[in-house]
């Protein structure tokens, strides 16, 4: 149908048969059949002959603009999905755990609209087995989360976001720099968003330790615990990516608990395995991985951590 359009508006510039065919690389009889068969599907006569070349009816040149609009939708389309594929332009749909959206995306949106300022961003947050509904059932293009395993899904290793112990800077803790888990079960814990996996991770490492009971205060989000620190209504394992600036100012203070392994949570980006990468989602897994990969794993101050934690991830992250 849409050579027999381009056909049509070929004759229709031109006025001539013979020279519309050699434009569009055809034989008269083929650009003739065309034209006809396009007549026999609008269900009018487009053109009539005369002793000058061929001439629009009525019909015909109602039909012009329909016809334009048509072949420039196609070129608008190709040229649409050429953006796409280049990432310059289209639009990038994120689903994202509260911790990623709110400590580590923005940094990484940063430097990605810098590079792809056409590009269209949405995000949508969720705990990560929200995050992971949203790529099977493709509301999102990319999910930000921790590991969610799940034969749709592939994991693109992003960085590791580690949990840390923090008090205000007047606790006694402060003094010493760090505390053995045994002493952080007798402070009150800061607990948060009982449905995440930090919370979890807290509680296992105390009952790994053999200690069960505990004195806690629960809150909803990150953000409302760090508050309750900063008032000293005790203590919180927190991700490291959510308390590098409040150390940085001297809101809290970072303590090492000797006694405790390491914890350690990757993040990955979640991708359906069937679906095709577009230009921007490509664009962006480039970003993110570049500004999570680590020279080397050597602790970083607070405050160097947060001078560069616009512009690599290693400063809050190692």
């Amino acid at each position: 149908m849409l050579g027999r359009i381009e056909c049509f508006l070929a004759v229709a510039r031109l006025g001539n048969v013979s020279r519309a065919a050699e434009e569009m690389y055809l034989t008269q009889p083929t650009l003739t059949a065309r034209i006809k068969a396009l007549e026999k599907e609008v269900g009018d006569q487009l053109f009539v002959r005369t002793s000058r070349g061929m001439r629009l009816t009525e019909a015909g040149r109602e039909f012009v603009s329909f016809a334009e609009r048509c072949v420039g939708a196609l070129e608008e389309g190709k040229q649409r999905l050429g953006e796409v594929r280049g990432a310059s332009g289209g639009r990038l749909v994120l689903g994202t755990s509260p911790g990623v959206s709110t400590y580590a995306l923005p940094a990484i949106l940063e430097r990605f609209v810098a590079a792809h300022p056409n590009v269209s961003v949405s995000v949508r947050t969720g705990h990560s087995e929200d995050v992971l509904k949203m790529v099977l059932h493709e509301e999102v293009q990319l999910g930000l989360s921790r590991e969610v395993g799940h034969p749709e899904v592939e994991g693109v290793g992003l960085y590791e976001d580690e949990i840390v112990l923090v008090v205000d800077p007047q606790h006694r803790f402060t003094s010493e720099g760090s505390a053995d888990l045994s002493e952080v079960g007798q402070e009150q814990l800061i607990m948060f968003d009982h449905a995440s996996s930090y919370y979890e991770l807290t509680r296992e490492l105390f009952r790994n330790a053999g200690i069960r009971e505990l004195r806690t205060l629960e809150v909803d989000n990150i953000e409302a615990a760090k508050r309750m620190v900063e008032h000293r209504l005790g203590v919180a394992f927190l991700p490291r990516t959510a308390i590098v600036r409040s150390v940085a100012a001297g809101h809290l203070s970072l303590i090492e608990v000797e006694d405790s392994p390491e914890i350690r949570r990757p993040i990955v980006a979640l991708r359906r395995r069937d679906v095709p990468l577009t230009g921007a989602v490509r664009a962006f897994l480039e970003v993110a991985s570049s500004m999570g990969e680590t020279r080397d794993r050597a602790q970083l101050s607070p405050t160097l951590a947060a001078e560069f934690e616009n512009l690599q991830l290693i400063d809050l992250f190692s």
